[in-house]
């Protein structure tokens, strides 16, 4: 998962579009599998959920972000910022950062 103990979640309050693929609006999981050279980010239809608990099956979508190197950063943070299309979802860990474009499209 995306952080400690219960999973990080993100509220699209209108439909977005994430690596070319349309995500309805609503609540969705967040799940992380770190690489040395990039993260492929996993966003999942199932929330409330507690610990290791996964099903795969319930993916919306995957992508693999490259990372670059950052000043260390204690705690996982998650910072928005607009960008041209939408905003860019910025993600800091340790000393990594990788940052997900989501667009936004009338």
């Amino acid at each position: 998962r995306l952080g400690a103990n219960e999973v990080t979640e993100i509220h699209f309050f209108k439909d977005v579009w994430i690596n070319n693929k349309k995500i309805k609006k609503g609540r969705y999981s967040l799940y992380c599998i770190p690489y040395n050279d990039k993260w492929t980010l996993i966003v999942n239809k199932e929330t409330d959920v507690w610990g290791l608990k996964y099903d795969a099956e319930k993916d919306v979508t995957r992508i693999d972000l490259s990372t670059e190197k950052n000043s260390t950063t204690e705690a996982l943070t998650i910072i928005f910022e607009k960008s041209d299309t939408g905003a860019n979802m910025l993600m800091y860990w340790d000393n990594v950062k990788a940052t997900l474009p989501i667009t936004f499209k009338n």
